[in-house]
């Protein structure tokens, strides 16, 4: 075992449980001593020129077995030595972070085996396994990331591993900055760092962290995921307009973070609590995809305006859910909560200029070209319980886009996806009609390349032309060709959310009408469904 850290001693304690001779191997003179002191183990200095005489001597000469690398080194030395103290086809297992450009002619001539070791064995890095539970059967996978854990806690409570000999340093929490300087700095030997907190301390999910004073005619808002979209584009614009009181994200010290930074009075670990606040009037839910609907109910039913990221729902079923609570909140006698979607195309300023140069009766030819990027087919938006995959997640606002500007419901879909071995359907063509007798066809292609711009909308009607390229540029081709440049995309995002906020303040209806939603939402799926039959 080359490394003596605190892995490395680890590796050897198993090792020897297993019944496997050992030599460990470190240029820290102190670790060598350490382990050397035990008496129960070889322990070497990696700079000792007896170094491969020894080893030789220990393996009767046909060089170890295996050598197993738990060093932490920019240099390919540890590599390299592996190499020559190996038997032959010998194997050499790295677990630690060391270079691995190595010297060919030992790993050639004994034909060794190198391998990389990323985890716990297998199921590590995998979303099926440690996700959702999916376990290997043990007739095909004998040692798993668990099975190996369960062998691991058994070797603990056989004593056959001693872990208070690992633990070189204990200290109370408030002391946790000394220790770090001294690991940083090497400036004593260490191996194994306890912390000791104090246990007997009760451990709330809340933080409740400096009260502001609000405006009470500003929206009181409660944020219940609060990622990078919602830290890059939806926090930094309305915490000008805005109490923001309530903040909870998927890992708590994240919460903290952004409770910290936008000032939010509290953050807290518990989603319900949240959207129970009475203080809190408005919910923003920018969670992942398959937390959407549940959410946008309970903070319904509790009467709260809410601004869900798109989409608004990922199953039919979960669709159907909030029809049915905002029915019943449409048959009470109080007034009704702002329910929004993040589709922000339809707030640009280049749509919104593009729609009123049209009447809802006039038949429009609309074509959308969308150029994304391919996600990775294990991204958390291809997971069909998590995401959805690229049509609900992402192509759902173009839809909503498309219904928008035609002035017109939907009364014909046909979808067909590009064949990709991955199954992703992320690249799609979809045809919609409408019963104003509007076409559009929406383009929505991740095998291009990234130069040529994102998004590019042609609408044309009686006689007329428009054409918006990514956001930023608009040309109207009628009488006279008029054009309009912006300094950068504008999408919509802030117009959106002013949108929002006024019609809370205000007391008016939602931005986008609740049937608009539901049209969308139902539009999306039937792409799917097109795409499936």
């Amino acid at each position: 075992v080359i490394g003596l850290g605190l892995v490395g001693r680890l590796v050897i304690q198993v090792l020897q449980a297993a019944g496997v001779d050992v030599v460990g191997v470190d240029s820290d003179k102190a670790r060598v001593n350490a382990l050397a002191g035990l008496k129960t183990i070889t322990a070497l200095n990696f700079l000792d020129p007896e170094l491969e005489n020894i080893i030789s001597e220990f393996s009767q000469g046909s060089g170890v077995d295996a050598v197993i690398i738990a060093a932490d080194s920019s240099s390919t030395d540890p590599v390299n030595l592996a190499g020559l103290l190996c038997r032959q086809r010998g194997k050499v297992v790295v677990i630690g972070k060391v270079a691995t450009g190595f010297d060919r002619k030992p790993y050639f001539r004994k034909e060794l085996d190198l391998r990389m070791s990323c985890g716990y064995g297998p199921g590590s890095h995998d979303p099926l396994y440690e996700i959702r539970g999916v376990d290997y059967p043990i007739g095909y996978v004998r040692w798993t990331e668990n099975r190996n854990l369960q062998s691991y806690i058994e070797l603990l409570n056989n004593k056959k591993l001693q872990v208070d000999q690992l633990i070189s340093h204990t200290v109370p929490l408030v002391d946790t900055p000394e220790i770090y300087t001294i690991i940083l700095n090497r400036s004593e030997p260490f191996c194994g760092v306890v912390i000791d907190y104090d246990s007997e301390k009760e451990l709330s999910k809340k933080i409740t962290l400096k009260e502001k004073p609000a405006d009470p005619a500003d929206p009181a808002v409660g944020f219940v995921g609060a990622g990078e979209f919602a830290r890059k584009t939806i926090l930094p614009f309305i915490q000008k307009h805005c109490n923001l009181v309530g903040v909870i994200t998927a890992r708590s010290h994240n919460a903290r973070q952004v409770a910290d930074k936008y000032g939010f009075a509290y953050s807290t670990g518990n989603a319900d609590e949240i959207i129970a606040d009475d203080r809190i009037n408005t919910v923003f839910i920018t969670t992942r995809n398959d937390l959407h609907a549940e959410f946008v109910v309970k903070a319904l039913t509790m009467s709260k305006h809410v601004f869900v990221e798109k989409p608004l729902a990922m199953t039919k079923d979960d669709l159907k859910r909030i029809w049915e609570t905002h029915r019943l909140l449409v048959n009470r006698s109080q007034p009704l909560p702002v329910l929004m979607a993040g589709f922000n195309r339809r707030f640009a300023p280049f749509i919104q200029k593009a729609k009123k140069l049209f009447s809802p009766e006039q038949p429009k030819a609309i074509h959308y070209r969308i150029n994304t990027e391919k996600l990775p087919k294990d991204h958390w938006v291809h997971d069909p319980e998590t995401g959805g995959g690229v049509i609900i997640s992402e192509v759902c606002q173009f839809v909503d886009l498309a219904i928008f500007l035609s002035g017109g419901e939907v009364s014909s879909i046909s979808a067909k996806s590009l064949r990709d071995p991955d199954h992703l359907q992320d690249t799609l063509v979809i045809s919609l009609g409408f019963d104003n007798g509007s076409i559009a066809t929406i383009s929505y292609y991740s095998n291009g390349h990234k130069r040529l711009p994102a998004e590019y909308l042609e609408i044309f009607c009686s006689g007329q032309s428009v054409i918006i390229n990514d956001f930023k540029s608009m040309k109207i081709y009628g009488n006279k060709v008029s054009s309009s440049r912006l300094s950068r995309p504008d999408r919509g995002h802030k117009q959106e959310l002013l949108a929002f906020l006024n019609a809370i303040q205000t007391g008016s209806h939602s931005p986008i009408p609740f049937d608009e939603l539901y049209a969308s939402s139902l539009a999306t799926f039937a792409v799917q469904d097109s795409i499936k039959r």
